[in-house]
């Protein structure tokens, strides 16, 4: 049963759990819209036909809410609106609107129950519909998951279908004439006579319009815009760099910050000295916030170097100091009393591994930095009356509320203008800059003051992806794999990331097994098993989050099963896929790199599947091995995210997408010693480099029955996919991240 299909379903439902919770919300409150924020302050002569459309007599604006962080979520958010509007994109004006719970992620709540995307049937549909009524209540405005497209695919093309029959509806009244014979192209109203007006010219008289909400959209075969290829709205200044970031901002008066904080993440600054940093020159003010120690100045670089002369006295690290104590414990952690979850457990595993198993290894992933190009920044302005914010941020609200909180001001008075990205992979899903720079802003009431992370500050005050480790056995028989056992031991992320937002995080973490447990394989003995590692270093979301490490374990188990087996390991895989769309991609990329045609010595392929966010990828990597090491020479992959939105940023999203994964398996790993970060820049935080970079192949399916996002599900198949295929070329397997300490890469 679909989604659209389930009014009456999540009614009873919600209703139910409402009055089972003792919360007094009802169906009519989930079923009625939130405010429109933009009728706040609206000038006369404006029209805000809904929440996400705004025309004045100068301008057409389209609010596109979720964040953009280069990946282009500002440019296919308007597109959405701009197809059922009847704009052109270089006719709109795009704005990331205020925080308001009108911005609520309706995508979020798919993949945060515990059933396989592939389980469309009643319950599994059910829960999901009832999991929306938090995420609305809450006013969840958050962009992460690769939910950007899934969230606004119906939700925009509606907000713009809405505008344009509106426009028609005030069109029709000025004019005298039945809107049913208007017609609407490229910004204006056409009459019967031909006559073109403007969309501008009738924002006073559409916002004394009652808005025409029975709207039908558009089929596919009516796009302009949508399914074909698009110049992005940031392209030209993203290419000529004049792209403003958060990190440009500059504002009359305004002050600059840097900041110290105790390089073990969440112990306490016991002391210090500053009277060498308060004799420097341009420094105005040393702030203690907590965990650290803040300089304002009036300029970055001197704000940065007399943070750096301050003299601090650190509690130590609450967490192992090195990294033997944090593989220790997740070894610890396999025990039934650490056990979060096991939603796979089909046949009986323990009788078919009786006898022993035929595979028996151990897997390692480590710590990863985001290590975005644009720093932590944020711009704070503090009066007792107002506090404005300008950073980039996918967490908005959570920005509001925080800075509310610290000031003492009613949410309604902390103003934040959400900036432009320079780079995330989950990095702006923490607030704590924005609330260091809250405070700092707070020691100079009525100035602008910008605190600028160092590069050094941020990667060492960084939330890094898990630490994670997995143990996996299997049998097989008759050229075939009859059982698979994988457990994984991760750190709750959900518990890290929500417990810096006040917010409990009860039953078992999803992620913990995410990109493992729900893959569509029907081995006749399998499960899945998630256990929960004691807090270490804090962590946070990492573009894929539990997927990027649980799609190396789980594949790399399955491959090195098919190859006791004997058998090969694309066909085999083909062999226990149960779910159509994954078989596709699978077959797809089998094509695409002619799987089965022999190759030269010392050249290998390997094969890599995995579901995560509801999209099947599958992935092969073709390698050489050198004699000044192991060359990646191409990828192949296929993913099927149901409906391609614009081919030139798909293809864009999928290659960086697996020159990401790809590059941090090979390189990249963040360790701790004395309790603090050891990476604490490029130099020693290594990504791919361009001459090691392969090509890259593409194609898109569109047969899954839902629209999803492509921003991370090509990132958990690549590192498994390229340990596979130096396995092919060179005989060795590779079971820790990162595999430059095992292979040398050309």
């Amino acid at each position: 049963m679909g989604r659209v299909k389930t009014i009456a379903r999540r009614t009873f439902l919600i209703g139910s759990a409402a009055i089972a919770g003792g919360v007094a919300f009802g169906v009519w409150r989930f079923h009625a819209p939130h405010a429109n924020p933009l009728l706040d302050g609206l000038p006369k002569g404006a029209a805000a036909l809904t929440p996400y459309v705004l025309i004045t007599e100068g301008a057409i604006t389209l609010i596109t809410p979720r964040a953009d962080s280069g990946q282009g979520a500002v440019s296919v958010q308007a597109a959405l609106i701009a197809e059922e509007l009847d704009v052109d994109l270089d006719q709109v004006e795009p704005d990331p609107g205020p925080p308001s719970p009108a911005y609520w992620n309706t995508a979020l709540s798919s993949d945060a129950v515990p059933f396989r995307a592939t389980n469309d049937g009643w319950l599994a549909e059910t829960v999901r519909d009832l999991a929306d009524a938090p995420m609305k209540f809450l006013g969840m405005q958050v962009t992460g998951g690769s939910t950007t497209v899934p969230d606004g695919y119906d939700k925009l093309r509606r907000a713009g279908a809405v505008a344009r029959e509106t426009l028609k509806a005030a069109a029709a009244k000025v004019h005298g004439v039945a809107a049913r014979d208007l017609r609407t192209d490229r910004g204006a109203l056409i009459l019967p006579d031909g006559t073109r007006i403007r969309y501008q010219s009738l924002a006073e008289a559409a916002a004394a319009t009652a808005p025409v909400t029975d709207v039908a959209l558009r089929g596919p075969k009516s796009w302009r815009l949508l399914g074909k290829p698009m110049q992005r709205i940031d392209m030209v200044a993203k290419s000529t760099g004049t792209q403003a970031y958060g990190i440009d901002m500059d504002l009359a008066d305004m002050l600059h910050a840097a900041i110290r904080l105790n390089p073990a993440q969440g112990a306490a600054l016991r002391g210090f000295d500053a009277a060498k940093a308060k004799a420097m020159r341009g420094v105005q003010k040393v702030v203690e916030i907590p965990g650290g120690v803040a300089v304002i100045a009036d300029n970055t670089w001197r704000a940065m170097q007399a943070a750096q002369a301050i003299t601090c006295d650190w509690a130590p690290t609450p967490y192992p100091p090195g990294m033997d104590g944090h593989w220790q414990a997740l070894s610890d952690s396999f025990t039934e009393d650490a056990q979060d979850s096991r939603w796979r457990d089909v046949g009986d595993v323990d009788a078919a591994l009786e006898s022993g198993a035929d595979v028996a290894v151990e897997y390692r992933a480590p710590y990863l930095a985001h290590a975005p190009l644009e720093p932590l920044n944020a711009t704070v302005r503090y009066t007792p009356g107002r506090t404005d914010i300008w950073t980039g941020t996918q967490v908005p609200r959570f920005v509001q509320a925080n800075a509310a909180a610290i000031t003492g001001q009613d949410a309604a008075h902390v103003h934040v203008h959400a900036q432009m990205i320079g780079g995330s992979f989950g990095h702006r899903l923490e607030d704590t800059a924005v609330r260091h720079a809250t405070r700092i802003a707070m020691a100079v009431p009525g100035r602008p003051v910008k605190l600028t992370y160092s590069r050094e500050e941020d990667m060492a005050q960084d939330f890094p992806r898990q630490i994670a480790m997995a143990r996996g056995r299997g049998r097989v028989a008759d050229g075939r794999v009859t059982a698979y056992d994988l457990g994984i031991a991760i750190p709750s992320v959900l518990a890290s990331q929500m417990g810096r937002q006040g917010i409990p995080a009860a039953g078992p973490d999803l992620q913990i097994v995410a990109g493992a447990w729900d893959q569509p394989f029907a081995v006749p003995h399998y499960r899945v098993t998630g256990y929960r590692a004691p807090a270490l270093a804090p962590v946070s979301s990492w573009r894929a989050v539990g997927a990027s490490t649980n799609g190396f374990f789980h594949d790399c188990l399955l491959d090195e099963l098919i190859h006791a087996a004997g058998a090969d390991p694309l066909e085999e895989r083909l062999r226990l896929c149960t779910h159509a769309p994954s078989r596709r991609v699978l077959e797809a990329v089998g094509e695409m790199s002619g799987w089965g045609t022999p190759l030269p010595e010392r050249r290998g392929r390997g094969v890599a599947f995995c579901l995560s966010f509801g999209v099947p990828c599958a992935q092969v990597v073709e390698v050489s091995d050198t004699q000044d090491g192991i060359r990646l020479d191409r990828v192949y992959v296929a993913a099927d995210v149901g409906r391609v939105l614009d081919p030139v940023n798909f293809e864009g999203l999928v290659q960086g997408g697996v020159i990401f994964g790809l590059g941090h398996a090979m390189h990249a790993a963040t360790t701790y010693a004395d309790g603090t970060t050891e990476q604490r820049n490029f130099d020693s935080y290594q990504a791919m480099r361009l001459s090691q970079c392969p090509e890259i192949l593409v194609r898109g399916l569109e047969t899954a029955a839902q629209i999803r996002g492509i921003g991370e599900p090509t990132v958990p198949p690549a590192p498994a996919a390229l340990a596979n295929a130096i396995f092919a070329a060179t005989g060795k397997r590779l079971r820790e991240m990162p595999f430059d300490r095992a292979v040398t890469f050309a």
